[in-house]
């Protein structure tokens, strides 16, 4: 899966909010409700390295692969970042970042869930 592709995935889920952070964090954010599931650096020299969060176990299988590394300052809260996504098997990203968005889902309240039309 390219980054092309990989943007147009994450922009499929339900209620998901795209938004672009100009200077200084230059990040395009995945979002539901609120709660970033995932995101892009779009300023070199990070250009396309893509973060997202990740389950404690997966975390540290996840940083101990070559082109993964804890997200910068949100590695503490399970997030990593994928240097260059084409690395990973497209499957396998696929379900990595689907529950990113199903745990940002879980983390909004059912009142906001029922604005949004998600369950």
């Amino acid at each position: 899966m390219n980054t092309l592709q990989l943007k147009r995935f994450c922009s499929e889920f339900p209620a998901t909010m795209v938004k672009l952070h100009e200077d200084p964090s230059n990040v395009l954010v995945y979002s539901v409700g609120g709660k970033f599931f995932a995101y892009f650096k779009t300023s070199e020299p990070e250009r396309w390295r893509f973060s997202f969060r990740v389950t404690p176990d997966r975390f540290l299988e996840l940083t101990d692969m070559s082109g993964v590394k804890p997200a910068r300052y949100m590695g503490r809260f399970h997030w990593v970042t994928v240097v260059n996504v084409q690395t990973l098997p497209t499957d396998y990203l696929r379900e990595l970042v689907a529950w990113s968005y199903q745990r940002a889902v879980e983390s909004l309240s059912k009142r906001t869930r029922a604005k949004l039309g998600i369950a």
